[in-house]
């Protein structure tokens, strides 16, 4: 025996209302709250961050060193001769014998102290030219030949930047001999005088 349709429709809808009620009188679930994540020693993380940093710029500034050294560190020769004006009175010098050591000479250097200077000896009379391209500090350049200055270029002025002149008389010399700026004039020192070169018996540190 089976139910008319419309009382098992109401019934139907009955229940449906009944659960629907049910339902609604339920508490809601509690909402989750997740823990929020935080970083458990936050002061690592700084100092992380400064360490790298300083890294960073410790490696930029050794590679500024790099280059700087690639392009040429001042040349700091050791005193090995002297040239004796009076007996007590010589000029130290030091010797820039290798084609290398000539052609840095004393650029990037500081101004010589009196009594100080470089020598350029050449191995047979050449006639030569010297100039001051990145040589910081004012120089006398005396031109040797047979023993005796026979040109002298005074106070030859620093030359930072190309292109620069370049001094040398139109005669072969053996050698050219620089000093600070002055100094030929203070010591007596003119075209004709005598020049004689000594091997020091032991080096002098600078």
């Amino acid at each position: 025996m089976s139910r008319p349709p419309e009382t098992a429709m109401r019934q139907a809808l009955a229940r449906h209302d009944r659960r629907r009620r049910n339902l609604l009188r339920r508490k809601p679930l509690p909402r989750l709250q997740l823990p929020r994540l935080q970083p458990r020693h936050p002061w690592r993380a700084a100092w992380l961050s400064a360490s790298l940093l300083a890294g960073a710029l410790l490696a930029g500034e050794l590679l500024q060193r790099a280059a700087r050294a690639q392009e040429g560190a001042p040349q700091q020769l050791p005193l090995t001769a002297r040239w004796c004006l009076e007996p007590q009175r010589c000029i130290l010098l030091e010797v820039a014998a290798t084609p290398r050591q000539q052609a840095l000479g004393l650029q990037e250097r500081p101004p010589l102290p009196p009594l100080r200077g470089m020598w350029f000896p050449s191995r047979e009379p050449t006639l030569t030219r010297f100039w001051m391209h990145r040589t910081p500090a004012p120089l006398d350049m005396l031109f040797v030949a047979g023993g005796r200055v026979v040109a002298i270029q005074a106070n030859a002025a620093p030359c930072p930047h190309l292109p620069c002149p370049s001094y040398g008389p139109d005669v072969a010399v053996d050698g050219v001999l620089e000093l600070a700026a002055g100094q030929a004039a203070a010591l007596g020192i003119t075209p004709g005088s005598p020049v004689r070169i000594e091997t020091l018996s032991r080096p002098v540190s600078p």
